[in-house]
């Protein structure tokens, strides 16, 4: 696992605030199906912070992270550079984003911190590039 000298740093009071708002959102998570409730804070290069969570479907593909609706949300807002996502769940080990999630990230914040959250106070921290090496990004396109 990283350590956190490795991701970028967040001030102690940023990345309480980041907790909060995705553990709030975690709480409004829709997910009847696998009750497996998520929520994201995306803090804006601006200093804003984009909440989401995951909203389940009965038809499971069309399924929404808590990671993307955040960073969909933000996108709509008109931001497109992030430092930080904050994963909230109520899982007993800190969960890292899906693959999908990660793509979707990489191609807003490539050098995104990354950090999962649990109710029991753990903690893990990774850049986006730890989770997610040699991504495929906007730059790949320019490949002939």
């Amino acid at each position: 696992m990283p350590q956190p000298s490795d991701v970028v740093r967040l001030d102690e009071r940023t990345l309480t605030m980041l907790c909060e708002r995705a553990t709030a959102a975690m709480h409004r998570a829709y997910a009847p199906y696998s009750g497996f409730r998520v929520g994201a804070a995306l803090l804006g290069r601006d200093g804003s912070i984009t909440e989401g969570c995951n909203v389940e479907n009965a038809s499971y593909p069309a399924t929404l992270c808590a990671e993307r609706t955040a960073l969909a949300t933000a996108v709509a807002r008109g931001l497109r550079g992030f430092d930080a996502v904050v994963i909230a769940t109520e899982a007993e080990v800190p969960t890292p984003p899906c693959g999908v999630c990660r793509q979707v990230l990489v191609e807003f914040a490539p050098q995104l911190a990354v950090v999962s959250v649990t109710p029991a106070g753990r903690q893990a921290r990774w850049t986006l590039e730890q989770l997610l090496p040699a991504a495929f990004t906007p730059d790949s396109l320019d490949r002939r």
